[in-house]
């Protein structure tokens, strides 16, 4: 199954500390365009992280009402590492 890993943080916290592998497609982001196109089919498994959790439940919900059908909340860095990556 192919799966992408998405970092909603900002720019800014994304450089500083990321998944290696991760895309940067902030909350601000998919917040401001219902159109955000991530170039993928609509049921490819997306981790969608962030620092607690919360901004990627954020994400999951739009991302959802955008037609992504195979979300997890990956909640932070750490837990994507340690559940996803192995």
């Amino acid at each position: 199954m192919k799966r992408l890993i998405i970092d909603v943080r900002e720019p800014i916290e994304f450089k500083e500390d990321a998944v290696d592998g991760a895309i940067n497609v902030p909350l601000s982001i998919i917040e401001s365009n219902d159109k955000v196109n991530i170039n993928i089919p609509k049921d490819t498994r997306l981790i969608v992280y962030c620092r607690s959790g919360n901004r990627a439940s954020s994400a999951i919900l739009l991302l959802e009402a955008m037609g992504y059908t195979n979300l997890v909340n990956g909640i932070n860095k750490q837990n994507v590492e340690n559940v996803y990556l192995h």
